[in-house]
């Protein structure tokens, strides 16, 4: 886009670039998201941003109004495999707030400096000016749904210092922390109500088939869906860097969010657990670029047409994701998840007391490494790859981290014994949030291209980069009567 395709974008309000790009006004001193309901602004008073972070960085404070700060990210980095792309997933993740910029560096193979140059060509702003804005949504957050003392708040949200959080705080809000909690009565944490959210994300969203998605696949303590379709809540544990948290999400959102709440044993983890919430519900997808590309499409645009704004669920731990992908081999969706419900009950963390049908974290991948599964009911040489794949999570030999390259991951998944393309396949799309993965041998997939008359496998090269919804069209098309979908095929 150049900056007059830009400006009409902000002229007809068009939500489709919320987080693609920032509209900043230079006679007010302020930044918008492209569908801010203010009046237009005239053209020659406009000027564009590629992130929150370089609006900021120019000079300009948050829009009170449209809060482009709680926008959905740019589905651009789930597409992109690059160092750019690779490192905003991994600044997403909280690797700058845990590591510094030298870790952030040191993962992508590159020089500090280097990072600090192409993150600043691409995107107006470095990786600590990226990581300070978040942080500073972080704080919003927390003040404006806690009563947290404010100090605390500051440390909380990842500030180094309460005066860099007061003066981070000015400058994108206008206004002092005091001022932005303003003068309601928000719960406590530790009463019972948590953090309470609203997940943004790009409109339509299919939330009945991803909610029919996880639900379908829900493990015995350490996850639920509770309620009737339409009004249902997923709730699940998660293991997060400093401690673990109960996440709740309802079915029933607003236009355009999905309503969450979060019970965390270190409020430091927040915009960690958010960013992996995002990532399992594929909150940052473009759906209108999905439904273009679909179409004209032969066999798909009906499909797509009937189903606009369906989603490729990623997940919330790629260790867990390859596990469970390795106990679904060769087996139907409910014998994988009973037989995770059993490695959960034999080796998962058990929580402090029990949180509805939640009893456990999952298991990390030190901790199954050198586990038997005597108690798993499998054949011996699903026991062993299971155990491979987890001892080369844990020594490193294997990394599915945020940030990783995914060509390199799939590969060396390939190389440990016991790993096909199609577990390798499915890790990468939902572990490594791949938009353009497809599984030719899936025996869903086959199942729904014999149901819209497919002749001949596809050629799916004209559906990319967006193959893994092509997958959730087919699967979603025709699934098997008896036990919804198969993960996998020999």
């Amino acid at each position: 886009m150049d900056d007059d395709s830009r400006y009409e974008a902000v002229r007809s309000r068009d939500a489709r670039f919320d987080g693609v790009f920032f509209t900043a006004v230079r006679t007010t001193g302020i930044y918008c998201r492209p569908s801010c309901p203010a009046v237009t602004p005239k053209r020659a008073n406009v000027c564009f941003h590629p992130s929150a972070a370089a609006a900021q960085g120019a000079g300009f404070r948050a829009c009170r109004r449209c809060r482009p700060d709680t926008v959905p990210g740019s589905a651009e980095w789930n597409v992109r495999a690059d160092a750019v792309g690779r490192a905003m997933r991994m600044i997403g993740d909280g690797v700058v707030d845990r590591e510094g910029v030298a870790g952030l560096a040191d993962r992508l193979g590159y020089s500090a400096r280097q990072v600090q140059r192409m993150l600043t060509a691409e995107l107006g702003a470095g990786p600590v000016a990226l990581a300070r804005g978040r942080r500073a949504h972080t704080a919003r957050i927390l003040l404006r749904t806690t009563r947290l003392p404010v100090t605390e708040i500051a440390f909380a949200s990842g500030f180094a210092s309460v005066r860099q959080f007061n003066e981070t705080v000015r400058e994108i809000y206008a206004c002092t922390p005091t001022r932005l909690r303003g003068t309601g009565r928000p719960p406590a944490v530790g009463e019972g109500e948590g953090v309470a959210l609203r997940l943004a994300c790009r409109r339509p969203y299919d939330a009945r088939r991803l909610f029919d998605f996880l639900a379908r696949r829900a493990v015995e303590g350490v996850e639920e869906a509770v309620g009737p379709p339409g009004d249902r809540r997923y709730r699940r544990t998660l293991g997060l860097p400093h401690g673990h948290a109960v996440a709740e999400v309802h079915e029933r959102g607003g236009p355009g969010w999905l309503a969450c709440r979060l019970h965390l044993t270190d409020l430091r983890d927040l915009t960690t657990a958010v960013q992996r919430l995002r990532v399992l519900f594929d909150l940052d997808a473009d759906p209108q670029a999905v439904a273009e590309r679909f179409a004209d499409d032969p066999l798909l645009a009906a499909p797509a047409a009937a189903m606009p704004g369906l989603r490729a669920p990623g997940a919330v731990d790629p260790a867990e994701l390859a596990a469970r992908a390795v106990l679904g081999q060769q087996v139907t969706v409910e014998a994988a998840r009973l037989l995770t419900g059993r490695l959960v009950a034999a080796h998962g963390k058990p929580l402090p007391a029990p949180d509805g049908g939640l009893t456990h974290v999952f298991p990390t991948a030190d901790t199954l490494a050198g586990a038997s599964f005597e108690e798993l009911r499998m054949p011996a040489a699903r026991r062993d790859a299971l155990r491979t794949v987890m001892a080369a999570l844990s020594d490193g030999t294997v990394d599915l981290g945020p940030g990783t390259d995914r060509d390199e991951a799939e590969r060396a998944l390939l190389s440990l014994r016991g790993i096909g393309p199609w577990t390798a396949g499915y890790i990468r799309m939902r572990a490594l949030g791949d938009p353009d993965v497809f599984l030719p041998g899936d025996a869903g997939v086959r199942h729904g291209l014999r149901h819209l008359g497919a002749e001949g496998p596809p050629d799916t090269s004209r559906w990319r980069p967006w193959r893994s919804y092509a997958l959730h069209l087919l699967w979603n098309t025709a699934p098997p009567a008896n036990t919804a979908l198969t993960t996998n095929t020999p």
